[in-house]
């Protein structure tokens, strides 16, 4: 990941509403909330929400899907790694067995991506 877009990253992180979203997502799994639902459990307007919505999709954080009249967030776990990895990367004086601890495990808990078949 590129400074740049890690810094963007961080600002859609750095705003209290975007960050319970995000942490909400992160607690629904892979198939994430429809966007009504995340708009109650986090007590902002549809319409207040979709801005937060968009700014954390920009930022790689989240993805989005249609299912008839409904809009689905859930975390984009790739663009989660991606971050996760840029912060760690030159971890602990290039000893990397002193930096094993529980973000090691956050991000083996994510769920990896499917590999598609015949894809190349």
């Amino acid at each position: 990941m590129e400074p740049k877009a890690a810094i963007g990253a961080f600002a859609a992180l750095a705003q209290e509403t975007r960050l319970g979203v995000f942490r909400l997502l992160v607690q629904a799994g892979p198939d994430g909330l429809n966007a009504g639902d995340i708009a109650a459990r986090v007590g902002v307007p549809a319409s207040t929400l979709s801005h937060h919505l968009g700014i954390l999709e920009r930022a790689g954080l989240l993805r989005a899907w249609r299912v008839q009249r409904q809009i689905y967030y859930a975390t984009d776990y790739d663009g989660t790694r991606r971050l996760l990895d840029f912060l760690m990367q030159d971890c602990c004086g290039g000893v990397p067995e002193l930096c094993r601890t529980d973000i090691a495990k956050t991000i083996d808990c994510c769920p990896k991506p499917a590999i598609i078949q015949g894809a190349s």
